[in-house]
């Protein structure tokens, strides 16, 4: 097997270096959304990741920076799927459907990520207050929604003066609340929201209701 050139070994190093906080960070995702991040613990998400615990706190310092880290990884992940939505390319009453039911299926399909925005709701948001980084990623959701919006309102299909902003997290509580009390909610109601049955009709439910704001008379 021929040695491997001078020239490449950098690069060989860098991409070892992805594969290993790529391991990290899915690694300590599962561990946060599981445990929090006081019960989380660095030697199980060595174990997970397959790798020393000294390479952990190499790439990321201390577990608070790993906690960090990920809270940035999964707002990455999120705002990218919604990227693929091409939310400027649909009629504006289409858009905004499009994205009231991604954001519900999203929290279904990545439940992580609501128990991950629990456990640092829980910290007052001390860890996202020192993240420029999410900063950044989350201004394209906003500008996307403010141009519908304003598409909609030009066209005469939508009211004007929503403020996208509050729009956004409108559509996302919708969900995000029915999902993270699924449990007590169920409970309380007698009934199992989170039944195929009753998904459906809260994923209607949700559209129905943004849209129902947002539609001009």
């Amino acid at each position: 097997m021929p040695a491997t050139a001078p020239s490449s070994l950098p690069e060989a190093k860098q991409r070892d270096a992805e594969r290993s906080q790529k391991a990290i960070l899915t690694a300590a995702t599962t561990e946060f959304s599981e445990h929090g991040l006081a019960g989380a613990r660095v030697d199980r998400i060595a174990e997970r990741a397959g790798l020393n615990k000294r390479l952990i706190y190499y790439y990321f310092k201390d577990k608070d920076s790993l906690f960090t880290a990920v809270l940035e990884h999964v707002y990455t992940e999120i705002r990218q799927a919604e990227q693929g939505l091409r939310l400027k390319e649909l009629e504006p009453i289409d858009a905004l459907r499009k994205l009231t039911d991604f954001t519900w299926r999203y929290y279904i399909e990545h439940p992580e990520f609501i128990t991950l925005l629990n456990s640092e709701n829980l910290h007052r948001g001390r860890h996202l207050s020192v993240s420029d980084s999410v900063r950044q990623v989350n201004v394209a959701v906003i500008e996307t929604l403010g141009d519908v919006l304003e598409r909609g309102r030009v066209q005469g299909v939508l009211r004007g003066g929503i403020d996208p902003m509050q729009l956004y997290i409108s559509i996302a509580s919708l969900s995000y609340f029915y999902q993270s009390n699924a449990y007590t909610l169920s409970n309380v109601f007698g009934r199992d929201l989170m039944s195929p049955r009753m998904q459906t009709q809260r994923s209607s439910h949700i559209v129905d209701v943004i849209l129902g704001y947002c539609v001009k008379d």
